[in-house]
């Protein structure tokens, strides 16, 4: 389907394909299998300034929006999971700097991360604090000019790898949600350090670490907006990020469906390509319905974000929702169409839906986003009355 891309977006979107096709496909395999950080292709991600997709020009960057980045995130998620989402933590680490930092603080972090001189985190989950975000106990405590961290952050996606990490931590709990504040770290400090590289089913390219803050003393200047701002700042951070989760869906479900197809197309059962009987047509059909449908409420919510909506959480998390879901759907149809060969790990689908689980689990469960939507739906329904 034609979606009226415009030039500059459609270079991005052949750009981001050519690195997933050249530089990904070849090595996909070998990174899930050894379960190795991808610091090359993340290197040539910088090289062709996809990084800096959402970043203002002034600050290196290319002045795009949601939209730019969940093309590029979608070409790659075709190839890879592992690396997408190493690419998109990025923007997730970034996108508090982006949103409440000072243009001190933008001047200092903003180029590098457009550069991909640096990679960045965001650090918001702990072992007690998942879906119910309100239970961290990372504590942040003003000491004269500087700020003392304690405590830990689990399962942090680019952990040990990122340079720049955005952190909410609470600096008075009294005051319960409104007690957190958000905080930029960088690697190196004193006191800030990394657990072991968690083993997981899926994404096993990207880089799963605890994050340990022990007595870490950083600088006033490090805090990101107001004092008590720290639980604002990261669900305005998940909202803006979750259409991205919904482009590696697409992004995984396209590729899972490409393999599919073209599996369909080569195998012969009883005398004839199995695309041909009316039962593998069915389900290749509905993988394609799902994933146009997905796509197309992807780039809805990413272009109504950009256009400067205020009010968008409802419809972000619709779009992570129904992403993450046709992306385990898909995928789990696409290892059912090759049937034994889909199980074996010499193709591809079999990588492909072990990935594609963790859409429905990080940046907030599909249960989670499904209360998001609960939420707005009471909101807009009691304004009308």
């Amino acid at each position: 389907m034609d979606y009226f891309l415009t030039e500059e977006q459609q270079a991005i979107q052949e750009i981001a394909r050519q690195i997933a096709e050249e530089k990904v496909v070849p090595v996909r395999e070998e990174l899930d299998e050894k379960e190795q950080f991808p610091a090359e292709i993340m290197e040539i991600c910088g090289q062709s300034d996809l990084f800096g997709l959402a970043i203002p020009e002034e600050y290196g960057g290319f002045g795009g929006g949601v939209l730019e980045t969940s093309l590029a995130v979608e070409e790659l998620s075709k190839a890879c999971l592992g690396v997408s989402v190493s690419f998109a933590a990025t923007g997730l680490g970034c996108y508090p700097i982006l949103l409440f930092g000072s243009d001190e603080q933008k001047q200092k972090y903003l180029p590098v991360l457009a550069s991909g001189e640096q990679l960045a985190a965001f650090g918001l989950t702990e072992a007690d604090a998942g879906s119910d975000a309100g239970g961290i106990r990372t504590t942040a405590t003003k000491d004269g000019d500087s700020y003392i961290l304690n405590g830990t952050k689990q399962w942090i996606t680019n952990g040990g790898e990122a340079g720049i990490y955005t952190i909410i931590a609470i600096t008075d709990r009294r005051k319960g949600p409104r007690g957190a504040s958000s905080f930029i770290v960088e690697k190196g400090t004193p006191g800030f350090s990394f657990g072991k590289k968690e083993k997981k089913m899926g994404i096993r390219a990207s880089a799963t670490r605890e994050l340990v803050f022990e007595d870490c003393r950083i600088p006033a200047e490090n805090r990101l907006g107001r004092e008590g701002m720290g639980f604002m700042v990261a669900m305005r951070t998940l909202d803006i990020s979750r259409p991205g989760i919904a482009a590696q869906g697409v992004g995984v479900a396209q590729g899972a469906l490409d393999v599919a197809v073209n599996y369909a197309r080569e195998r012969k059962q009883f005398g004839q390509t199995i695309i041909s009987f009316q039962a593998v047509q069915h389900m290749l059909a509905d993988m394609a319905i799902k994933t146009e449908a997905a796509r197309a409420v992807t780039y809805s919510v990413a272009r109504y974000i950009d256009s400067g909506a205020k009010d968008f959480s409802k419809m972000s998390a619709i779009s992570k929702v129904l992403g993450a879901d046709v992306a385990m759907q898909v995928t789990t149809d696409a290892v059912q169409v090759l049937g034994g060969y889909g199980y074996m790990r010499e193709y591809p689908v079999e990588k492909m839906m072990r990935d594609a689980k963790i859409l429905q689990i990080y940046e907030g469960t599909n249960q989670i986003q499904r209360n998001v939507i609960g939420a707005g739906l009471i909101k807009e329904y009691a304004q009308k009355k």
